[in-house]
């Protein structure tokens, strides 16, 4: 039997007035930027029940995997243009991470399943 991957939900509660420019720097920059270093990004978008809210839904094979594809996103060059100006719109954030099997990843990776 193999391990269970981890499913990440974070909502970023942003400060008022930032969301947009959030979400731009999200889509143009971070989000193609973590694809590119091999993190799963299943969904991400602003929030539907508060206009300061932001959510990312990633899923990574394991704990180990996590903490390394997080250290390589934060220490890629490519990051320090990103991470100042989105730090700086962040009032705070929450992370939940649940246990599913790949199959699960799988059915959730496809076009629409979050639509």
């Amino acid at each position: 039997m193999t391990e269970p991957w981890l499913l990440e939900i974070r909502v970023f509660k942003l400060k008022p007035g930032t969301r947009a420019e959030f979400d731009r720097i999200s889509r143009d920059g971070t989000i193609p930027l973590m694809r590119r270093i091999g993190i799963t990004v299943l969904s991400f978008g602003p929030s539907p029940l508060d206009e300061d809210e932001w959510q990312l839904v990633r899923a990574f094979p394991g704990l180990d995997e996590r903490v390394r594809l997080a250290g390589s996103l934060y220490e890629h060059p490519e990051w320090a243009e990103y991470g100042d100006p989105v730090g700086e719109m962040m009032a705070d954030y929450s992370t939940a991470l649940l246990p599913v099997p790949e199959s699960t990843v799988k059915l959730l990776s496809e076009p629409g399943a979050f639509a």
